[in-house]
């Protein structure tokens, strides 16, 4: 049996990720925590996942909460993340990061780490990481004749602008195509920019009502456009993403793997 502990736990993702554990086989929620000023610590993780009481109690900080767990899963925000790793592999348990807002400084510093076990994805999505994948490959087979445009949707409440799937997929295309993403990704447009480069790579961000996630990847060329689109209906694809990677890096080497290692596809 796993034992886990979820950050957040009284959020959006941390209490739907609870529920989740409750139900599922061979895991099982041992701690929760929340950011010490929440006035969710001290109360049942279970009251805000809507499983009734699971006697576990929030509490304020991971440190209180990681005794006795093999992984920690962690759906926070990029500081908090860095700072739970040194919590989580300080008590020896593996951690599920599936924060984003990370910047490349940040994400470096995750990468770098070899003293325990991380699973660090952008997206938990299993479909999203697909469409990594599958965006790579077609940059590869069109090339440079086709342009590369990219736009995400998200809710109207999240922070980070663009999103880390639609950076991850920028940098998908990049790599097929020899390009640098530090200087051949556009922002938007506005104004008399003149005609677009061969090399660049368009990225659009858009925020707007409760959209959970859309992302389309566009490779247009004279007379033609392609299209590839992943849409996130709602957060438990991702939640299910983060049980699938605790279940899996348990079992795994130290190291910092992602979804493409889950799956398959690095």
């Amino acid at each position: 049996m796993i034992r886990a502990t979820v950050t957040g736990a009284a959020g959006r993702m941390g209490s739907l990720i609870v529920g989740l554990l409750t139900e599922a086989e061979g895991i099982e929620v041992v701690g929760a925590a929340e950011h010490p000023d929440s006035p969710a610590v001290g109360r049942d993780a279970g009251e805000f996942a809507g499983t009734g009481p699971l006697g576990v109690e929030i509490k304020a900080g991971l440190a209180a909460a990681v005794e006795g767990s093999d992984v920690v899963i962690d759906f926070t925000s990029a500081e908090a993340s860095l700072a739970h790793i040194d919590v989580a592999l300080g008590a020896g348990a593996a951690i599920v990061i599936g924060s984003t807002g990370f910047s490349p400084e940040q994400k470096a510093q995750v990468q770098a780490r070899t003293d325990g076990k991380i699973f660090f994805a952008p997206n938990m999505s299993v479909g999203m990481n697909v469409l990594f994948k599958l965006v790579e490959e077609t940059a590869k087979l069109l090339g440079d004749d086709f342009d590369v445009e990219i736009v995400e949707t998200h809710h109207r409440f999240k922070k980070d602008a663009p999103s880390g799937s639609a950076k991850r997929l920028a940098e998908a295309a990049a790599s097929a195509l020899g390009r640098d993403i530090s200087s051949d990704l556009v922002h938007g447009r506005e104004g008399l920019v003149g005609e677009r480069t061969t090399r660049e790579i368009g990225m659009h961000a858009i925020r707007s009502g409760d959209v959970v996630g859309d992302h389309t990847v566009i490779f247009g060329a004279l007379g033609e456009r392609l299209e590839l689109t992943h849409k996130a209906t709602n957060r438990e694809n991702f939640a299910r993403g983060a049980l699938r990677a605790a279940f899996w890096i348990n079992k795994q080497e130290p190291g910092v793997y992602e979804m493409m290692d889950l799956l398959g596809l690095n």
